[in-house]
């Protein structure tokens, strides 16, 4: 079977790699890396802004001194070149929510959120990744699977587990879409074989 570049599930634009390519993120490997490293935050909306600031006095303990002075003179997003609203960073690339536990980087506003302190877990983007989304003028979302260096061993983590990315993220998949798409989603991925050598 020839599996086209882009499927239409209920009016939402999918790569087909996000059915056919694996990944799991192996944290022991990586460290949390995807936190510390790029050119620019995490990609936010109006309302996830509203969500970090009503948690800002709740993970303010755990952030760096330095990630406090960029949020004290630029707040919690900025607008990155591209024209996107993305979360504040420290020297150009650490988010400024980055903690740390030992080596490993961690997520303050998820760190506060699975402990029940806050009811913002973290962007939306940050969950979705690898997968990345884009709204088209209309809006039209199309959703495409992204290649990082710093995820190869969460590729082949995922490889080694045969386990897709749409069923890696099916729970940001289901929070950000619902579980009716999420369902149907299913049902095409059925469609195709994943089972790769």
């Amino acid at each position: 079977m020839v599996i086209p570049p882009i499927i239409d599930i209920n009016g939402i634009l999918i790569s087909s790699e996000i059915l056919t390519e694996y990944f799991c993120c192996d944290y022991e490997k990586c460290k949390g890396i995807c936190c510390v490293e790029g050119d620019a935050g995490a990609p936010v909306t109006m309302d996830e802004i509203a969500g970090i600031e009503e948690a800002l006095d709740t993970v303010w303990g755990d952030l760096s001194a330095s990630a406090q002075s960029v949020i004290d003179k630029q707040g919690v997003a900025y607008t990155d070149k591209d024209g996107d609203l993305v979360t504040s960073i420290v020297r150009g690339k650490d988010c400024v929510f980055t903690c740390y536990d030992g080596d490993n980087c961690l997520c303050a506003l998820e760190k506060a959120y699975r402990n029940g302190k806050t009811q913002f877990c973290k962007p939306i983007s940050c969950a979705l990744y690898p997968i990345r989304e884009k709204i088209f003028s209309g809006g039209l979302i199309g959703l495409n699977y992204n290649r990082w260096a710093v995820c190869k061993d969460a590729v082949e983590k995922g490889k080694a587990l045969h386990l897709p990315v749409y069923k890696f993220l099916k729970e940001p998949l289901i929070r950000r879409f619902g579980q009716e798409w999420y369902d149907e989603l299913c049902k095409v991925a059925t469609l195709f074989d994943t089972e790769k050598d």
